[in-house]
């Protein structure tokens, strides 16, 4: 099988993947990486056009205030809040892992069903966050202190997934929202590999942090254009 040797090493280090603080651990060290790269153009934005020209806001630039306060921030929901349910978790529901990794097509199949179904539940969560003031006032408005969007700014149980395909997936998923909010429009980028549009990626998400009233689903098209809430440009 193609991903046993990834999934046997994984196993080598069976203490720390059954320890309430690796899920804290590889949250927040996939994420810091993911932002990395992101962080690195917005530095040399300033001295290069020909990064430059792939920022979605030319005229934008990120502080090091912006910067550190959105580290502090995700520094303390880690540790205030991701850590305690995992602790929780990690008494209730003991892990136990299987000995042999999953089919890869079974992996690539479930990702896909993951992302759909995440992509849904968030389309539902923030379009609500935006129609009901309270939420917005009270869980949503710091996410929008921000109008341009920079890296710092961001169901496979349901499926009975392999733990090797949660946690490819939420990797992915911690990839793919850091991209969405990295404020460039690359070559390369997500939403340019996938065809007809099916896919709105940094330039639909940073629409959104323009207006707020349109581009909901965090990563594909299909639902805004269903809800009629789809912006593809700029007035």
């Amino acid at each position: 099988m193609l991903l046993q040797p990834l999934w046997t090493f994984l196993l080598g280090h069976l203490s720390l993947l059954q320890s309430p603080v690796f899920p804290v651990l590889f949250s927040l060290s996939a994420y810091l990486s993911c932002c990395a790269p992101f962080l690195l153009l917005d530095l040399l934005s300033s001295r290069w056009a020909l990064v430059r020209r792939y920022k979605l806001q030319s005229q934008s630039s990120v502080s090091w205030a912006s910067a550190w306060s959105c580290l502090a921030l995700t520094l303390y929901n880690h540790v205030v809040f991701l850590f305690p349910v995992t602790v929780m978790h990690w008494y209730l529901r003991p892990l136990h892992l299987p000995q042999e990794a999953p089919a890869l097509g079974r992996v690539l199949a479930q990702l896909l069903v993951c992302l759909l179904l995440f992509d849904f539940q968030s389309f539902v969560w923030h379009l609500l966050h935006h129609r009901v003031p309270w939420l917005y006032r009270s869980f949503h408005k710091v996410h929008h202190t921000f109008s341009s969007t920079s890296s710092l700014t961001t169901d496979p149980v349901l499926l009975g997934c392999h733990p090797l395909t949660e946690l490819l997936f939420f990797l992915l998923n911690i990839w793919l929202s850091v991209e969405d909010h990295c404020g460039y429009d690359l070559p390369c980028s997500t939403h340019r590999l996938v065809p007809l549009g099916l896919y709105g990626g940094s330039r639909h998400h940073d629409l959104h942090h323009l207006r707020s009233n349109c581009n909901y689903a965090p990563y594909f098209t299909h639902w805004d254009r269903l809800a009629g809430t789809l912006q593809t440009q700029q007035d």
